[in-house]
């Protein structure tokens, strides 16, 4: 059984579509879906449900053979990185898996990655990056990292640390009428198309939240996975943006604003089942690091 088609289906489990995980493994779609089949053949049941509406959405959904089947690819492939390290007479590091979403990557997790790291020599860090909040709970789930660090779910079975708080910010070209305000009501935008995010974006339904309590729905002139690519958009003048403080770009010619009223999430460090001493230490850090 090829270790590359464990790969291939947790990745399309992962991003949640097989163009997306096409595209984050670099190879064609009717690439995957073929390895995907032979994978299940080599199985000798289903992995993926296949009905006709999610074929054509592209969204996948495991079976429940499949939902008993992931953990153990995740884990088969972890132990196959392990063992190629020692075939090839490599010490075994302390290795720290850290899971995420895009922007908590730009933002509270480098800097607590750089102390940890000064605390422990030698030792390695993994971080892998999602845009769906979904996705990085089922990659946690599955055994793919040690800890999750995201927005706090709305259900987890294993330990959970809060963290605090993310507070979004309005993002205006720098020579915007409103640009010298300190805080905006979110309302004062409402006739104005904006930079949104994509629906697979964790920070989607928060950013449309925020604005239905204002009083409306926002208008797309464009939406992104990335909220940092959605800081450069609204900084060129395609519409204003909500985007996490932690992406903000010293540089870049833009006015930054509060929102009226604060838009924010509560960011939390979750783990599958007991944590390691790595993990543990992490969480610690994640606690006392400025961002």
């Amino acid at each position: 059984m090829s270790f590359r088609r464990m790969e291939y289906l947790v990745a399309v489990v992962e991003e949640g579509s097989f163009s997306a995980a096409a595209e984050r493994l670099g190879v064609t779609q009717p690439t995957l879906s073929h390895q995907i089949r032979a994978l299940e053949k080599d199985v000798g049941v289903p992995l993926l449900e296949r009905t006709a509406g999610r074929v054509r959405s592209g969204r996948v959904l495991l079976t429940p053979m499949g939902r008993e089947y992931l953990p153990h690819a995740v884990a088969a492939l972890r132990s196959a990185r392990l063992a190629r390290r020692t075939g090839a007479g490599e010490p075994g590091p302390v290795v720290l898996r850290i899971a995420t979403m895009y922007s908590i990557a730009l933002g509270v997790v480098p800097p607590a990655v750089r102390v940890w790291l000064a605390g422990h020599p030698g030792a390695e860090v993994e971080v892998a990056e999602f845009a769906s909040g979904t996705a990085l709970e089922r990659h946690v789930a599955a055994g793919g990292a040690d800890l999750g660090v995201g927005p706090l779910p709305a259900r987890w079975d294993g330990p959970v640390h809060p963290l605090g708080e993310e507070e979004l910010v309005l993002v205006l070209p720098e020579g915007d009428p409103l640009a010298g305000r300190e805080r905006l009501a979110l309302r004062e935008l409402a006739d104005r198309p904006w930079v949104l995010y994509d629906t697979g974006n964790a920070l989607a339904p928060l950013v449309a939240g925020a604005c239905a309590e204002a009083g409306f729905e926002p208008t797309a002139a464009v939406r992104t996975h990335h909220s940092a690519t959605a800081l450069q958009l609204a900084a060129a003048g395609l519409g204003p943006a909500l985007v996490p403080a932690g992406v903000l770009e010293p540089q870049l010619p833009v006015a930054v604003l509060r929102p009226i009223p604060p838009v924010r999430r509560v960011l939390a460090a979750y783990l599958s089942g007991s944590p390691s001493p790595a993990a543990t230490s992490f969480i610690e850090t994640l606690l006392t690091t400025p961002a």
